[in-house]
Protein backbone atom coordinates (compact mmCIF):
# COMPACT_ATOMS: atom_id res chain seq x y z
CA UNK A 1 0.00 0.00 0.00
CA UNK A 2 1.36 3.26 -1.04
CA UNK A 3 2.18 5.99 1.67
CA UNK A 4 -0.70 8.05 -0.12
CA UNK A 5 -3.46 5.82 0.29
CA UNK A 6 -2.67 4.36 3.78
CA UNK A 7 -2.04 8.19 5.34
CA UNK A 8 -5.54 9.15 4.70
CA UNK A 9 -7.41 5.25 4.06
CA UNK A 10 -9.13 5.38 7.53
CA UNK A 11 -10.34 9.01 7.44
CA UNK A 12 -13.87 9.48 6.48
CA UNK A 13 -13.87 13.23 5.92
CA UNK A 14 -11.75 16.17 5.10
CA UNK A 15 -12.87 19.31 5.34
CA UNK A 16 -10.76 22.40 4.50
CA UNK A 17 -11.37 25.80 6.32
CA UNK A 18 -10.74 28.38 3.82
CA UNK A 19 -10.48 32.33 3.48
CA UNK A 20 -9.23 34.28 0.35
CA UNK A 21 -8.39 37.01 2.54
CA UNK A 22 -6.28 37.35 5.78
CA UNK A 23 -7.25 38.65 9.39
CA UNK A 24 -10.60 36.68 9.08
CA UNK A 25 -10.02 34.44 11.64
CA UNK A 26 -10.00 31.44 9.68
CA UNK A 27 -6.97 29.88 11.89
CA UNK A 28 -9.11 30.22 15.20
CA UNK A 29 -12.01 28.85 14.02
CA UNK A 30 -10.25 25.86 12.26
CA UNK A 31 -9.04 25.01 15.42
CA UNK A 32 -12.44 25.62 17.56
CA UNK A 33 -14.26 23.24 14.91
CA UNK A 34 -11.50 20.88 15.43
CA UNK A 35 -11.52 20.89 19.36
CA UNK A 36 -15.45 21.09 19.62
CA UNK A 37 -15.56 17.89 17.09
CA UNK A 38 -13.25 15.96 19.14
CA UNK A 39 -14.65 17.24 22.54
CA UNK A 40 -18.04 15.55 21.07
CA UNK A 41 -16.22 12.18 20.65
CA UNK A 42 -15.57 12.19 16.99
CA UNK A 43 -11.76 11.38 16.01
CA UNK A 44 -10.35 14.26 15.19
CA UNK A 45 -6.97 15.75 13.21
CA UNK A 46 -6.24 19.26 12.38
CA UNK A 47 -3.56 20.25 9.54
CA UNK A 48 -2.40 23.39 9.21
CA UNK A 49 -1.22 23.65 5.57
CA UNK A 50 0.32 27.04 6.16
CA UNK A 51 3.82 26.54 5.20
CA UNK A 52 4.44 30.62 5.27
CA UNK A 53 2.66 31.23 8.07
CA UNK A 54 1.32 28.35 9.84
CA UNK A 55 -0.69 29.07 13.49
CA UNK A 56 -1.18 26.13 14.99
CA UNK A 57 2.34 26.22 17.28
CA UNK A 58 0.99 29.62 18.64
CA UNK A 59 -2.48 28.88 18.84
CA UNK A 60 -1.98 26.01 21.04
CA UNK A 61 1.04 27.00 22.56
CA UNK A 62 3.11 24.74 21.64
CA UNK A 63 6.63 25.54 21.05
CA UNK A 64 8.82 22.93 19.40
CA UNK A 65 6.66 20.01 20.67
CA UNK A 66 8.93 16.53 20.32
CA UNK A 67 7.82 14.85 16.99
CA UNK A 68 8.06 10.96 16.19
CA UNK A 69 7.66 8.83 13.10
CA UNK A 70 6.64 5.23 13.29
CA UNK A 71 7.96 1.57 11.67
CA UNK A 72 7.00 3.11 8.34
CA UNK A 73 9.08 6.33 8.57
CA UNK A 74 5.74 8.35 8.46
CA UNK A 75 5.31 11.05 11.05
CA UNK A 76 2.83 10.79 14.22
CA UNK A 77 0.75 13.62 14.83
CA UNK A 78 1.32 15.36 18.45
CA UNK A 79 -1.76 14.47 20.25
CA UNK A 80 -2.92 17.57 22.05
CA UNK A 81 -5.95 15.86 24.66
CA UNK A 82 -6.71 13.60 21.90
CA UNK A 83 -6.99 15.77 18.83
CA UNK A 84 -4.40 14.84 16.37
CA UNK A 85 -2.08 18.15 14.84
CA UNK A 86 0.20 18.53 12.13
CA UNK A 87 1.89 22.01 11.18
CA UNK A 88 4.91 22.87 9.04
CA UNK A 89 5.34 24.93 12.07
CA UNK A 90 6.45 21.63 14.42
CA UNK A 91 9.16 20.88 12.05
CA UNK A 92 10.21 24.69 10.85
CA UNK A 93 10.30 26.09 14.76
CA UNK A 94 10.94 29.91 14.89
CA UNK A 95 12.95 29.86 11.10
CA UNK A 96 10.80 31.44 8.89
CA UNK A 97 9.84 29.38 5.51
CA UNK A 98 11.65 30.95 2.36
CA UNK A 99 10.79 28.27 -0.16
CA UNK A 100 9.74 28.78 -3.45
CA UNK A 101 5.80 27.35 -5.34
CA UNK A 102 7.15 24.33 -6.02
CA UNK A 103 8.49 23.33 -2.93
CA UNK A 104 5.92 24.53 -0.86
CA UNK A 105 3.94 22.05 -2.73
CA UNK A 106 5.84 19.17 -2.34
CA UNK A 107 6.10 19.56 1.60
CA UNK A 108 1.98 20.08 1.62
CA UNK A 109 1.99 16.85 0.05
CA UNK A 110 4.54 15.13 2.55
CA UNK A 111 1.90 16.69 5.32
CA UNK A 112 -1.15 15.10 3.85
CA UNK A 113 0.52 11.62 2.84
CA UNK A 114 3.58 11.07 5.17
CA UNK A 115 1.50 11.59 8.36
CA UNK A 116 0.23 8.75 10.08
CA UNK A 117 -3.26 10.10 10.96
CA UNK A 118 -4.88 6.51 11.25
CA UNK A 119 -8.77 6.51 12.30
CA UNK A 120 -10.45 9.70 11.85
CA UNK A 121 -13.99 10.66 11.52
CA UNK A 122 -13.07 14.05 10.36
CA UNK A 123 -9.42 15.72 9.37
CA UNK A 124 -9.70 19.65 9.23
CA UNK A 125 -7.49 21.57 6.59
CA UNK A 126 -6.85 25.07 8.08
CA UNK A 127 -5.82 26.44 4.56
CA UNK A 128 -3.96 28.74 3.85
CA UNK A 129 -5.34 31.77 2.56
CA UNK A 130 -5.52 32.35 -1.35
CA UNK A 131 -6.35 30.58 -4.20
CA UNK A 132 -2.94 29.90 -5.28
CA UNK A 133 -1.00 26.95 -5.96
CA UNK A 134 -1.16 25.56 -2.36
CA UNK A 135 -4.94 25.28 -2.32
CA UNK A 136 -5.17 23.59 -6.02
CA UNK A 137 -2.09 21.16 -4.99
CA UNK A 138 -4.60 19.87 -1.65
CA UNK A 139 -7.85 20.03 -4.21
CA UNK A 140 -6.31 17.62 -6.67
CA UNK A 141 -4.42 15.67 -4.23
CA UNK A 142 -6.84 14.23 -2.23
CA UNK A 143 -10.97 13.72 -2.35
CA UNK A 144 -12.48 17.04 0.18
CA UNK A 145 -15.94 16.06 1.56
CA UNK A 146 -16.22 19.53 1.55
CA UNK A 147 -15.01 23.55 2.48
CA UNK A 148 -16.15 25.77 4.81
CA UNK A 149 -15.72 29.73 3.53
CA UNK A 150 -14.72 31.95 6.96
CA UNK A 151 -15.09 35.86 6.56
CA UNK A 152 -16.16 38.55 7.65
CA UNK A 153 -18.96 41.31 6.43
CA UNK A 154 -16.15 44.15 5.80
CA UNK A 155 -16.48 44.48 1.95
CA UNK A 156 -13.30 43.45 0.72
CA UNK A 157 -13.91 39.92 2.14
CA UNK A 158 -17.29 39.75 0.58
CA UNK A 159 -15.57 40.33 -3.09
CA UNK A 160 -12.70 38.01 -1.81
CA UNK A 161 -15.33 34.96 -1.14
CA UNK A 162 -16.85 35.14 -4.25
CA UNK A 163 -13.51 33.91 -5.50
CA UNK A 164 -12.59 31.14 -2.88
CA UNK A 165 -16.33 29.85 -3.84
CA UNK A 166 -15.59 29.69 -7.25
CA UNK A 167 -12.06 28.36 -6.88
CA UNK A 168 -13.56 25.06 -4.86
CA UNK A 169 -16.49 24.74 -7.28
CA UNK A 170 -14.13 24.41 -10.53
CA UNK A 171 -12.26 22.25 -8.85
CA UNK A 172 -15.77 20.30 -7.93
CA UNK A 173 -15.45 20.94 -3.73
CA UNK A 174 -18.54 21.39 -2.65
CA UNK A 175 -19.38 24.26 -0.18
CA UNK A 176 -20.72 22.93 2.85
CA UNK A 177 -21.26 26.88 4.17
CA UNK A 178 -20.03 30.07 5.31
CA UNK A 179 -19.12 30.82 8.84
CA UNK A 180 -19.37 34.58 9.20
CA UNK A 181 -16.78 35.72 12.05
CA UNK A 182 -16.51 38.87 14.05
CA UNK A 183 -19.98 39.84 12.55
CA UNK A 184 -20.88 41.88 15.40
CA UNK A 185 -19.72 43.14 19.07
CA UNK A 186 -21.94 42.28 22.20
CA UNK A 187 -22.38 44.55 24.49
CA UNK A 188 -21.06 43.47 28.61
CA UNK A 189 -23.60 45.75 30.11
CA UNK A 190 -26.23 45.49 28.06
CA UNK A 191 -26.32 42.76 25.94
CA UNK A 192 -26.53 44.88 22.37
CA UNK A 193 -25.56 43.84 19.47
CA UNK A 194 -23.27 46.54 17.36
CA UNK A 195 -22.59 45.10 13.82
CA UNK A 196 -19.07 46.84 13.31
CA UNK A 197 -19.56 46.86 9.48
CA UNK A 198 -23.22 47.04 9.13
CA UNK A 199 -26.01 45.30 10.14
CA UNK A 200 -27.31 45.40 6.65
CA UNK A 201 -24.76 43.64 5.87
CA UNK A 202 -25.28 40.38 8.00
CA UNK A 203 -26.47 37.53 6.35
CA UNK A 204 -25.00 39.03 2.84
CA UNK A 205 -22.83 36.26 2.06
CA UNK A 206 -25.95 33.71 2.26
CA UNK A 207 -28.08 36.30 0.14
CA UNK A 208 -25.73 36.98 -2.89
CA UNK A 209 -24.14 33.49 -2.84
CA UNK A 210 -27.06 31.39 -2.23
CA UNK A 211 -24.32 29.75 0.23
CA UNK A 212 -25.88 28.41 3.81
CA UNK A 213 -24.49 30.30 6.70
CA UNK A 214 -23.29 28.27 9.34
CA UNK A 215 -22.93 30.78 12.07
CA UNK A 216 -22.23 34.28 13.11
CA UNK A 217 -19.62 34.60 15.32
CA UNK A 218 -19.01 37.82 17.52
CA UNK A 219 -16.14 39.56 18.63
CA UNK A 220 -14.94 37.75 21.97
CA UNK A 221 -12.02 37.43 23.82
CA UNK A 222 -12.82 33.82 24.86
CA UNK A 223 -12.08 33.11 20.38
CA UNK A 224 -8.89 35.67 21.07
CA UNK A 225 -6.51 32.65 19.79
CA UNK A 226 -5.15 30.76 22.71
CA UNK A 227 -6.84 27.45 22.31
CA UNK A 228 -4.45 26.80 26.02
CA UNK A 229 -7.40 28.74 27.68
CA UNK A 230 -10.59 27.81 24.91
CA UNK A 231 -13.35 26.67 26.79
CA UNK A 232 -16.89 25.37 24.98
CA UNK A 233 -18.67 28.00 23.44
CA UNK A 234 -21.69 28.56 22.26
CA UNK A 235 -21.48 30.19 19.11
CA UNK A 236 -19.23 27.34 18.00
CA UNK A 237 -21.27 25.06 19.41
CA UNK A 238 -23.81 25.89 16.79
CA UNK A 239 -21.39 26.25 13.85
CA UNK A 240 -20.28 22.64 14.42
CA UNK A 241 -24.09 21.48 14.42
CA UNK A 242 -24.75 23.27 11.38
CA UNK A 243 -21.56 21.81 9.87
CA UNK A 244 -22.50 18.27 10.76
CA UNK A 245 -25.89 18.58 9.53
CA UNK A 246 -24.43 20.29 5.92
CA UNK A 247 -22.52 17.12 5.44
CA UNK A 248 -25.45 14.56 6.23
CA UNK A 249 -27.69 16.92 3.60
CA UNK A 250 -24.22 16.65 0.73
CA UNK A 251 -24.43 12.95 1.79
CA UNK A 252 -28.13 12.30 1.25
CA UNK A 253 -29.28 14.97 -1.13
CA UNK A 254 -31.36 13.85 -3.83
CA UNK A 255 -31.81 17.09 -5.65
CA UNK A 256 -28.43 17.62 -7.22
CA UNK A 257 -28.51 19.38 -10.80
CA UNK A 258 -28.26 17.15 -13.62
CA UNK A 259 -28.77 19.07 -16.83
CA UNK A 260 -28.14 23.04 -17.50
CA UNK A 261 -28.69 24.88 -20.73
CA UNK A 262 -29.91 27.48 -22.52
CA UNK A 263 -33.09 27.24 -24.70
CA UNK A 264 -35.92 30.22 -25.84
CA UNK A 265 -33.94 33.07 -24.63
CA UNK A 266 -33.79 31.27 -20.82
CA UNK A 267 -31.38 29.66 -18.64
CA UNK A 268 -32.97 26.45 -18.04
CA UNK A 269 -31.91 24.15 -15.06
CA UNK A 270 -32.70 20.14 -14.70
CA UNK A 271 -32.11 18.23 -11.39
CA UNK A 272 -32.47 14.35 -11.12
CA UNK A 273 -35.72 14.42 -8.74
CA UNK A 274 -37.30 16.19 -12.00
CA UNK A 275 -37.45 19.23 -11.02
CA UNK A 276 -36.88 22.29 -13.67
CA UNK A 277 -36.55 26.18 -13.15
CA UNK A 278 -35.51 28.58 -15.53
CA UNK A 279 -34.78 32.23 -15.68
CA UNK A 280 -34.56 34.59 -18.66
CA UNK A 281 -30.89 35.17 -19.53
CA UNK A 282 -31.24 38.95 -19.80
CA UNK A 283 -32.62 38.97 -16.38
CA UNK A 284 -29.86 37.08 -14.85
CA UNK A 285 -27.42 38.65 -16.94
CA UNK A 286 -28.64 42.17 -15.71
CA UNK A 287 -28.88 41.20 -11.97
CA UNK A 288 -25.83 39.88 -11.55
CA UNK A 289 -24.76 40.60 -7.80
CA UNK A 290 -20.50 40.39 -8.46
CA UNK A 291 -18.09 43.38 -7.60
CA UNK A 292 -17.94 44.96 -10.74
CA UNK A 293 -21.93 44.55 -11.25
CA UNK A 294 -22.94 46.08 -7.42
CA UNK A 295 -21.00 47.94 -5.28
CA UNK A 296 -19.41 46.43 -2.43
CA UNK A 297 -19.53 49.67 -0.03
CA UNK A 298 -22.75 51.29 -0.79
CA UNK A 299 -24.86 48.60 -3.09
CA UNK A 300 -25.62 50.38 -6.03
CA UNK A 301 -25.44 48.75 -8.90
CA UNK A 302 -22.22 49.69 -10.89
CA UNK A 303 -22.90 47.62 -14.49
CA UNK A 304 -24.76 50.06 -16.83
CA UNK A 305 -28.13 47.28 -17.98
CA UNK A 306 -28.28 49.58 -21.19
CA UNK A 307 -24.75 48.02 -22.63
CA UNK A 308 -25.96 44.44 -21.99
CA UNK A 309 -27.03 42.90 -25.41
CA UNK A 310 -30.30 42.14 -25.63
CA UNK A 311 -29.61 38.27 -27.01
CA UNK A 312 -27.60 37.87 -24.53
CA UNK A 313 -26.52 34.37 -23.74
CA UNK A 314 -24.87 31.51 -21.56
CA UNK A 315 -21.58 29.85 -23.14
CA UNK A 316 -20.45 28.25 -20.06
CA UNK A 317 -22.49 27.15 -17.00
CA UNK A 318 -20.88 25.58 -14.05
CA UNK A 319 -22.64 23.84 -11.18
CA UNK A 320 -21.88 25.13 -7.67
CA UNK A 321 -22.71 22.97 -5.31
CA UNK A 322 -26.49 22.49 -4.61
CA UNK A 323 -27.36 26.13 -4.48
CA UNK A 324 -26.31 28.21 -7.53
CA UNK A 325 -24.47 28.18 -11.02
CA UNK A 326 -22.10 30.15 -12.60
CA UNK A 327 -22.07 31.87 -15.86
CA UNK A 328 -19.71 32.62 -19.10
CA UNK A 329 -21.97 35.25 -20.79
CA UNK A 330 -21.52 35.85 -24.52
CA UNK A 331 -20.56 39.19 -23.87
CA UNK A 332 -17.23 38.25 -21.60
CA UNK A 333 -18.86 38.38 -18.40
CA UNK A 334 -17.53 35.41 -16.32
CA UNK A 335 -17.62 36.42 -12.57
CA UNK A 336 -21.53 36.03 -11.29
CA UNK A 337 -23.13 33.55 -9.13
CA UNK A 338 -26.77 32.94 -9.61
CA UNK A 339 -28.37 31.11 -6.44
CA UNK A 340 -31.11 28.93 -7.47
CA UNK A 341 -33.70 31.73 -5.74
CA UNK A 342 -33.41 33.73 -8.52
CA UNK A 343 -34.88 31.39 -10.83
CA UNK A 344 -38.33 30.23 -11.30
Amino acid sequence: MSSNSFSLSKVKHVIAISSCKGGVGKSTVAAALAWELAQRGFKTGLLDADIYGPSLPVLFRLQNPLIESNEFKMILPFDYKGLKLMSFGFLLGDSPAVLRGPIVARYIQQLLFQTDWGELDYLILDMPPGTGDVQLTITQSIKLTGAVIVSTHHSLSLVDTARGILMFEKVKVPILGVIENMAYFLAPDTGKKYYIFGEQKAGAISKRFGVKTLAEIPIQQELSGDMSVYKANPCIQKAVNELLQAVEEMQLSQSDLKNSGYRDGHVVLTFSNGREISAKAFDLRANCRCASCVSELTGQRLADIKKIPEDVKPEEILTLGNYAVGITWSDGHASGIYPYSMFS
